[in-house]
């Protein structure tokens, strides 16, 4: 064979993961916020995508008949399609692939005060009463906008300053409140603050006693200790003993009592007195003027029994809409275009369709997803979270036949909402606790639940090792080591029987 270059045409076929895939494997990962984001972007670039009006009955969405599991033949009323995105999963070719970042920082969100709407709104009034201009809508005003919420900390600290400083005392005292975390701490450098101002560091400390006085009592303080004796001093219960205690707080935290009597020079009854007026402070007075507060969860997916079997529903509240204007396209694609035009428009038909494919897809694949995992833990949405099984995303994957990660993505960011409460899809996946005898293998979840009842439940006089807790269980068929029982607690914030000890002993004595 002679040897030498030469050219050759071969013939294969391969998958390709073009955009609009892409696409549609990026949003099973979505939540339906998420999705509502996405969505909103998508009608910016595509004229020929618009949302439903509110309240209406149109749109790929609302055309879905509803899905539920029969838990009598455990099958699907509406089968999902097997749609392109897994078949690549299945290739491997989504390994790479990675949800859409959503940055919800970068809106900016700017609104007139109420009483800036108000006299807008009473300028625009004529004499009849009738809204003439700007201002409220023909609705009337709208109150919820009023409900800002309050301001801040350090708001609140600068309008105490003004009120009782003036002068260089007013910008002294300025600064050190810009410095004053939302916990009510102060961070600042005395003497570097004084520098910086050009003045004595003795009228530093003047204005910072100053503003310990305000309220809440015991902002300004630098630390803990500092914090409860402000707090201490104004409930005139700060005398040597207190003063005292509060030296010693990492010895009140070890709970050695004995040793911090004869430190403090009290009995044991005063001693409890003691404690018990610091469990009455506060020690982060501050937060109390946070104005954030943590987003409420809202669920994807409602699960609800009907009849022998479950109802399985997705959030159609927060599930966006979108349709594809074809009257408006028949009305462009009819004028005079040139070819890159007319090529343009061609995209963005097809986009549009292919979105609204997506999105139905997806549905119907959370739906699919949602259905097994309720069928492999029905007896937890009968019974509670004892009855949690073992459950990995393969056994769904599976049994659905359908790729492992195409089951992770759906179950990313996405929430049920059941009688039980909500729970994080992924929350039903937990590994397995082999039975003490023999039976079938138990859940994690269900061995942190019986741990967290066995001491929650335990004599404080009479507080129960691991050691105990790994007799115990067994007792209750759960095979499980003394490290893993440790872990598990650690897990769930629960602290060690010498810690429990010691924190039931403070608990008593100071009740």
């Amino acid at each position: 064979m002679a040897l030498g270059p030469r050219l050759d045409i071969r013939q294969s076929q391969s998958l390709v993961m073009t955009p609009q895939l892409q696409q549609a494997i990026r949003l099973l990962a979505l939540s339906n916020l998420e999705i509502e984001t996405f969505i909103s972007g998508e009608l910016e670039k595509n004229p020929l995508l618009e949302a439903p009006a509110a309240g209406g009955e149109d749109g790929p969405m609302s055309d879905l008949p509803d899905f539920d599991y029969d838990a009598g033949n455990g099958e699907l009323a509406v089968q999902a399609e097997e749609g392109g995105a897994d078949a690549l999963i299945a290739q491997g070719m989504g390994a790479a692939d990675s949800p859409l970042d959503v940055d919800y920082s970068a809106e900016t969100f700017i609104d007139d005060g109420p009483g800036d709407r108000i006299a807008s709104a009473e300028r625009s009034l004529g004499s009849g009463g009738m809204e003439s201009g700007g201002g409220y809508s023909e609705d009337g005003p709208d109150f919820d906008s009023f409900a800002n919420p309050e301001g801040g900390l350090h708001e609140h600290l600068l309008a105490q300053a003004g009120a009782k400083l003036s002068g260089m005392d007013l910008v002294i005292a300025g600064q050190l409140i810009g410095q004053i975390d939302d916990a009510g701490y102060l961070e600042a450098d005395l003497l570097q603050t004084a520098y910086d101002l050009k003045v004595p560091l003795a009228e530093v400390e003047r204005v910072l006693a100053v503003i310990q006085t305000f309220d809440p009592s015991g902002v300004g303080a630098r630390s803990l200790s500092e914090c409860l004796a402000i707090q201490a001093k104004e409930a005139d219960r700060y005398d040597p003993c207190m003063a005292r205690l509060l030296d010693n707080l990492d010895i009140l935290a070890k709970g050695a009592l004995p040793h911090l009597r004869r430190i403090c020079g009290v009995d044991e009854e005063d001693m409890a007195d003691m404690i018990q007026e610091l469990r009455g402070y506060d020690p982060k007075p501050g937060l109390r003027f946070s104005g954030e507060s943590a987003p409420a969860v809202v669920p994807d997916l409602f699960v609800a029994p009907r009849g022998d079997g479950w109802a399985i529903e997705i959030n159609t509240a927060t599930l966006p809409r979108v349709l594809v204007n074809r009257s408006y396209y028949v009305e462009l694609a009819g004028g005079a275009h040139d070819k890159a035009s007319k090529a343009w428009l061609a995209d963005c038909l097809a986009s549009a369709n292919w979105l609204v494919k997506a999105l139905d897809q997806r549905q119907k694949t959370i739906i699919k997803v949602a259905s097994e995992i309720v069928k492999q833990q029905e007896e937890f949405f009968r019974k509670g979270v004892a009855h949690l099984r073992p459950l990995t995303l393969r056994m769904v994957a599976d049994a659905i036949e359908m790729h492992e990660s195409t089951v992770s993505r759906v179950t990313s960011n996405k929430y049920l909402s059941c009688a039980r409460g909500l729970y994080e899809l992924k929350y039903f996946f937990t590994s397995s606790i082999q039975s003490a005898d023999g039976g079938e293998a138990v859940s994690a979840e269900a061995v942190k639940s019986q741990i967290k009842a066995l001491i929650g439940a335990e004599d404080p006089k009479k507080i129960l090792s691991d050691d105990t807790l790994v007799d115990m269980l067994r007792e209750k068929g759960f095979d499980i080591a003394r490290r893993t029982v440790a872990k598990y607690r650690e897990a769930m914030g629960i602290g060690s029987s010498v810690q429990r000890r010691r924190q039931k002993l403070l608990g008593s004595r100071a009740a």
